[in-house]
């Protein structure tokens, strides 16, 4: 397959993002959607359509920042490198930004797209910087690619991003599923809207026959402690090792970091808490891991991890509620167990759990399926790149 080798700036025109004023109200709130670094943190789909925040007309005018075409490909350029995604619609970027507009004849964005995330080594090799490393706008332009004809590059793109389409799909269902189990708990034993409250009393906001239990009276509680850091690796020897809040997801720890030294151990499908800055941020292990010093693990001492998991959430609303520290909040094993939660009857408990726990699996299992859609995704993605595999 013949590829031709092609600098960025001959293939694409490369475009700075801006920061409007933040002094000046009348350039923020505007409905120009405005991506930052920060929105693409985490973030796993292919296009991008809004971030956190967005700016006017007159804050878009009185900027560096430029309105960008649909099908723009965003790339962070400094601090991190290497985050992309395509513009799903007109939107702006600020300058942490190198945003390039592909020329139709030479270039297709999601080929562009694919092919950058596959290159982040590259692209940080030509970064400059002691403390923070940048690529430049004319060092991005000078990279030099090699690109096949743009009917080649529709077909790569076209295989890649079938799995993305199965993964953002996962992700979808699982937001749904994820939506539905919180508003049932809410309905329930938020807004006291549970089957039968038409006829049961309820006395400061406690229903009869439900009680205020302490966490450690509902779960079984195993609190971090790490080995010496001689034991981490990350080639994946041992168990998973996690001591804090870095590989939470949005439900799920995502393993990176591995330990050979088992002191204690969080089993699969336990509830994850950080118990020192931030106190009170939740998520579940799919795996059995270490956890360190920052973290402690609960298991319901009644079968009902759905439950204890939305009950959690529920009472940390607000992160760092609790514990003392005059720079870092922590919380001992003592406070945490001696935490207040609203505990229904058996009755009621079993009968949320036997319809959230069913949604639980359903989302361990999808998550499962982005893991080895993903999988395959990264072994094709380099082969198809360097023209391992002709298409």
């Amino acid at each position: 397959m013949k590829r031709t080798s092609l600098k960025v700036e001959e293939f694409a025109d490369v475009y700075s993002g801006g920061t409007p004023s933040t002094n000046n109200g009348v350039f923020w709130d505007g409905g120009i959607p405005w991506i930052t670094p920060k929105d693409l943190a985490g973030y796993e789909a292919m296009y991008i359509a809004s971030g956190e925040r967005d700016i006017s007309e007159e804050g878009l005018r009185n900027s560096s920042a430029r309105l960008l075409p649909e099908d723009t490909v965003l790339l962070t350029t400094r601090a991190p490198i290497g985050y992309v995604a395509l513009a799903s619609s007109p939107l702006a970027t600020n300058q942490g930004f190198k945003n390039l507009v592909c020329k139709p004849n030479l270039a297709v964005p999601a080929f562009v797209y694919y092919q950058l995330k596959y290159s982040t080594a590259l692209l940080e090799s030509h970064a400059t910087g002691s403390t923070f490393k940048e690529l430049s706008g004319s060092r991005l332009k000078a990279i030099e690619f090699q690109l096949p004809d743009t009917a080649t590059q529709q077909r790569i793109a076209e295989i890649l991003s079938a799995y993305d389409d199965l993964i953002d799909n996962n992700r979808r269902r699982m937001a749904l599923l994820e939506d539905a189990a919180r508003q049932l708990y809410r309905e329930w034993f938020v807004r006291l809207r549970f089957p039968g409250h038409e006829h049961t009393r309820i006395t400061d906001g406690v229903p009869d026959g439900w009680k205020r239990k302490k966490l450690g009276d509902l779960a079984e509680i195993t609190m971090g402690q790490s080995p010496e850091s001689q034991y981490y690796n990350e080639v994946g020897d041992g168990l998973p090792f996690h001591q804090g809040v870095t590989d939470f997801g949005d439900r799920f720890v995502r393993n990176r970091v591995y330990c050979t030294a088992q002191n204690r151990v969080a089993e699969a499908g336990d509830i994850l808490c950080s118990v020192r800055a931030p106190v009170g941020r939740l998520n579940i292990t799919l795996d059995r891991i270490v956890i360190g010093r920052g973290l402690d693990s609960l298991r319901s001492k009644f079968k009902r991890q759905s439950l204890l998991f939305q009950q959690l959430r529920t009472h940390f609303f607000k992160e760092d509620l609790i514990g003392t520290g005059a720079i870092f909040a922590s919380v001992t094993k003592k406070e945490f167990e001696g935490q207040e939660l609203l505990d229904p009857t058996v009755k009621m408990a079993d009968a949320f759990e036997e319809i959230s726990r069913p949604i639980d699996e359903e989302i361990g299992l999808l998550v499962r399926q982005n893991e080895k859609l993903r999988a395959a995704r990264d072994l094709l993605l380099p082969r198809l790149m360097n023209g391992e595999i002709v298409v």
